[in-house]
């Protein structure tokens, strides 16, 4: 879900702090912010970081809150982050996704949609998202509307239907959600595909909205096992920004969101991305006139110290119409249409990825071997000061940007009280990138973006039909780098 950009003032102002501050002071006499669980000096901080004045707590039950009040503009975000995405999921893959879809289906006091319909037709907007890591339920509303917004989400979660008559449609929604977004989406099958390859034993590997099979056979038993499990209440965090009483606030989650059960366990998958001992290579066939490829490697996951350089790495090579991905396959060779990529980073692993679709005239082959001579130069080259510097201050910009609306500082508030428990400083993400260097920039390519570790997609017609059930011709020896490696076609 986008959402629109707002409080120009905030971000123009925060860039400007931004522009002048320099690399944070030393440790010594640090204290513990009680808001955020960082160490900050004990003297004014240098940067003015919109959650400095963040308060959290949790309830009886297990349910964390957390809230940052600001009156400057009279509206609020409200969000909801379900700490279950896809990777929590066992027998029946997409069932995370499922629910994101029921639970707007109405409850016991609710009818069906009528959640949506009260909070829009005051001018509010209401929506969620599921990913790998998390459901995330969000309402951007007015001040007066908050109060409603905190009892029709207790009512939900603490009285949803779930039953054949609700399952049955959305399941259908979901069916043809898959169709549009995946299966006659050249761009969806090429990801589903590299996910699953470069995953392979890891619950990363299926997609969010799950494998059709899953998704056709699932039982109303498994979603209300899947609901009680995960939509606990020491599963759930509550984040409120913008215009509204604290403490009147507060009081109001008690009363509603008090009365739902903790789980007394909440499981996880505990399988880890295994070492890679070669390339994986798949063809997969679509009908197309333009061949797309896609690549991937393993990367650490978010919170990871080489996490900043492994940013300026994907700037630098695949950011964008000046990086040296799209320079070299648009504007300078002329193979590709487009190339973009970046750094993926989730709660229990990563991937960097990067995508280039062929000029007519141009086969995927000649496209793959220039994008792989890209990186190759960066880790056998490295990199100039100057594109390292340009890239530090897009990142910058954009870490700034992202914090110029109330719905922005709720996401940034949730995202990282999932990820790490605290929110991070904005001196703290913004030293870490400026502290990156060329050096540190040819370090991670060479040791993340390795030939023998990458996963390889393309997406190509199929054969002719009268090819089609030739015996397959010998393929032909793979370059040197991919010898001995994995293959599935």
């Amino acid at each position: 879900m986008q959402n629109s950009r707002g409080l120009t003032s905030l971000v123009s102002s925060v860039l400007a702090l931004v522009a002048v501050i320099g690399s944070p002071p030393a440790s010594a006499g640090t204290e513990t912010d009680s808001a955020t669980g960082s160490t900050a000096a004990a003297a004014a901080p240098l940067v003015a970081d919109p959650v400095d004045g963040l308060f959290s707590t949790t309830l009886d039950n297990g349910l964390q809150v957390h809230l940052l009040e600001d009156h400057r503009t009279p509206v609020v975000s409200f969000q909801i982050w379900v700490a279950a995405g896809s990777a929590d999921e066992s027998f029946y893959t997409g069932i995370a996704h499922l629910f994101e879809h029921m639970m707007f289906k109405g409850s016991k006091n609710i009818g069906d949609e009528v959640h949506a319909q009260l909070i829009t037709e005051r001018g509010g907007m209401v929506n969620a998202y599921t990913s790998r890591d998390v459901t995330v339920y969000h309402e951007d509303v007015t001040t007066e509307t908050l109060p409603l917004v905190i009892d029709l989400e207790a009512e939900r979660f603490g009285n949803l239907v779930i039953s054949p008559a609700i399952l049955e449609p959305e399941r259908e929604v979901v069916l043809e959600e898959r169709r549009m977004r995946t299966e006659d989406n050249p761009d969806g099958l090429a990801f589903e595909a590299l996910a699953a390859l470069a995953w392979d034993a890891h619950p990363y590997r299926w997609p969010t909205i799950g494998w059709r099979s899953n998704v056709e056979q699932v039982t109303v038993e498994e979603c209300r096992k899947f609901f009680d499990t995960y939509y606990a209440a020491n599963n759930l965090r509550i984040v409120i920004v913008g215009d509204f009483e604290r403490e009147a606030t507060l009081e109001r989650i008690r009363r509603r969101f008090g009365k739902l059960e903790p789980a007394p366990e909440i499981p996880r998958n505990t399988t880890a991305v295994g070492v890679q001992r070669g390339e994986r290579r798949a063809d997969v066939f679509f009908d197309l006139n333009t061949p797309i490829l896609m690549a991937g490697w393993h990367a650490p996951a978010t919170g990871h110290p080489d996490g900043e350089a492994l940013d300026v790495a994907s700037t630098i090579l695949s950011g964008g119409r000046t990086s040296r991905l799209y320079r070299s396959l648009v504007y300078e060779k002329e193979k590709a249409l487009y190339a973009v990529g970046g750094y993926m980073e989730l709660n229990r692993a990563g991937l960097y990825y990067a995508q280039a679709a062929a000029r007519p005239g141009a086969t995927l082959d000649e496209v793959e071997a220039l994008f792989m001579a890209e990186i190759d130069a960066v880790a056998r080259d490295g990199v100039r000061e100057d594109e390292v510097a340009r890239a530090r201050q897009q990142l910058e910009v954009s870490l700034v940007d992202g914090l110029g609306t109330n719905h922005a500082l709720a996401s940034r508030i949730g995202r990282e009280m999932v990820a790490y428990g605290r929110v991070r400083p904005l001196a703290e993400r913004i030293a870490a990138i400026r502290a990156v260097t060329p050096a540190d920039v040819q370090r991670v390519v060479r040791t993340y973006l390795r030939p023998d570790s990458r996963t390889v997609v393309h997406v190509i017609a199929p054969p002719p039909a009268e090819l089609a059930a030739k015996p397959a011709a010998k393929p032909a020896a793979r370059p040197a780098s991919a010898q001995g490696a994995e293959v599935a076609r």
